[in-house]
């Protein structure tokens, strides 16, 4: 069994997306960020940056193991299960360097944006240009690798972790950040179309409700 400390952002949609994909059973505690339980002691055991989603598996050869940060998580539980990340060679790169890109550059950018924008209690105009420009780009980069060669996903051919971890930030940009980044969203044909393409997965939609009510 898996227990997945987790909260409703897109970073903590990732892991139960991934869990449905598997069709592996699972058990969510909540992290409510609202009530800062994520700084609880018990927490900070399980994820030292005080940050979700986090897992405890409980199954793990040689005994339960905890697994902090989304690239990690997804990493693990791919290599475990066997399943959306090659074993090696060009593929297994490929779907590891568009994770890290998701991770280090699309999920930072894109929440600065959320908070300066739609958040922050005092207006911070250049705050907001810079992370705007930069939610743009990075929109562009996406497009690029879609439509060049006409890529159904992040990797190639086949849907992959890289996939599932961009796939709730890119909800957040198309939803929540609409009117921020509405004239990109309209260049990028590719990414809309590879949103629904992922968004159509039954497991996905799931993964996405989690905690949701």
């Amino acid at each position: 069994m898996i227990t997945v400390h987790t909260w409703t952002t897109p970073n903590g949609r990732k892991v139960p997306i991934m869990l449905e994909e598997l069709g592996w059973k699972y058990e969510v505690k909540p992290v409510n960020l609202n009530k800062k339980q994520q700084f609880a002691p018990e927490f900070l055991v399980i994820s030292p940056n005080n940050k979700i989603p986090a897992i405890v598996d409980h199954d793990a050869e040689g005994g339960p193991l905890s697994v902090f940060e989304s690239g990690a998580i997804l990493t693990y539980l791919a290599e475990k299960s066997g399943q959306f990340l090659a074993t090696s060679g060009h593929a297994r790169y490929r779907a590891l360097e568009w994770l890290h890109w998701q991770v280090g550059s699309l999920g930072p950018m894109l929440g600065q944006l959320g908070y300066f924008a739609l958040r922050a209690r005092e207006s911070s105009p250049d705050a907001v240009e810079r992370f705007t420009e930069e939610a743009d780009r990075l929109l562009q980069v996406m497009e690029r690798r879609l439509s060049i060669g006409e890529m159904p996903y992040l990797a190639g051919d086949d849907y992959t972790i890289a996939d599932i971890a961009a796939y709730p930030w890119m909800m957040a940009a198309a939803t929540m950040m609409e009117e921020l980044l509405g004239s990109t969203w309209d260049e990028v044909p590719a990414v809309q179309q590879w949103l629904e393409r992922v968004g159509n997965r039954p497991a996905v939609q799931r993964g996405m409700r989690v905690l949701s009510e």
